[in-house]
């Protein structure tokens, strides 16, 4: 029987970013160091497939540092955490390493000079996702507000608008910052950015990917976790340049295959936190139902690379 043809518009960049590759190492090496188990506070990345092969090798994660027993090491996650975390793990003289991701703990250093030159900091990000409760945990309470939208931004009100600061979140669509941050900037002219932009690199990359495909497919799957918040950007990304039948997929066996039977070009991309396994899988589930075709559509390379914790450094590396 003949099978239908498809089209794949393959996104490139998609997947890893640099960012994750040494959050998920630092895990690994940490393992192959000090010997399960080691505690991981939070999603080391939001993505379940990452999060499931970390526990099979012995890692435990937990949500908060009572969970963790004295003695074996815990990583933090890579979306950064509050002050009052390495702290707490500091009173109780628990090992610990940090993966946040270098681009977050840029944003914290920012906040803290924002802070120290005297600034009322607004903090552009989605309320409850982890980065953002790291980044606002930088500080004392009061020094950040929080804002997620351009309508928001129109009503937030500041005491002093001659002394303020935006930062954002890493993982925002491009556009709808730019959007927030033209508000801002209208409303207080004399407000402070960062000196290069907070959206990560990354973030930036797979949007234009998007971008460069969307229009020119029939459905566009973004393969990622749903508590991945720069994969949810990709789907509203796509959907906003009209390609209705986007949508984001953890893994190839949960698609819903009738949502492809009117499909000729498929696009697919991956969010930073979804490894190329995924992809694969996805492609190869579609090979078994359709005669596929595949064109990969790159919009620019990636060569970021960032060192791991001297701790966990090999030896010939330096810090």
């Amino acid at each position: 029987m003949n099978k239908p043809p498809l089209t794949i518009l393959l996104a490139d960049p998609r997947g890893f970013c640099a960012g994750v590759e040494r959050a998920i190492e630092i895990v690994e090496r940490a393992l192959e160091k000090f010997g399960p188990p080691v505690y991981v506070r939070h999603e080391i990345v939001h993505n379940r497939y990452v999060v499931e092969s970390l526990e099979a090798k012995g890692a435990i994660f937990v949500e908060e540092l009572d969970e963790v027993p004295d003695g074996p090491p815990v990583i933090f996650s890579a979306h950064g955490v509050p002050k009052a975390v390495p702290a707490e793990a500091e009173r109780r003289d628990l090992f610990y390493v940090d993966a946040t991701c270098p681009l977050v703990s840029k944003v914290h250093r920012e906040a803290e000079r924002h802070f120290r030159d005297g600034r009322k900091i607004i903090l552009i990000g989605h309320p409850g996702h982890p980065e953002v409760i790291g980044t606002m945990g930088q500080l004392p309470r009061g020094s950040i507000v929080l804002i997620e939208d351009a309508r928001q931004a129109e009503t937030v009100a500041v005491e002093d608008r001659e002394n303020l600061a935006y930062i954002t979140q890493t993982t925002l669509s491009v556009d709808d910052t730019a959007e927030i941050i033209a508000v801002l900037k209208r409303r207080f002219p004399s407000i402070n950015g960062p000196k290069q932009e907070d959206i990560c690199y990354a973030t930036t990359n797979r949007q234009l990917a998007v971008k460069a495909i969307a229009e020119d497919c029939d459905a566009l799957i973004v393969v990622g976790s749903p508590n991945s918040s720069n994969s949810a950007r990709l789907v509203e990304v796509a959907r906003k340049l009209g390609c209705e039948t986007a949508m984001l997929l953890p893994r190839a066996e949960e698609l819903d295959w009738g949502l492809l039977n009117a499909v000729g070009r498929l696009g697919i991309t991956a969010g930073a936190s979804a490894p190329e396994v995924l992809v694969e899988d996805l492609i190869a589930a579609c090979r078994e139902r359709f005669a596929v075709t595949i064109e990969e559509i790159t919009v620019t390379s990636e060569d970021v690379q960032f060192k791991l914790p001297r701790v966990l450094a090999p030896r010939a590396a330096t810090a």
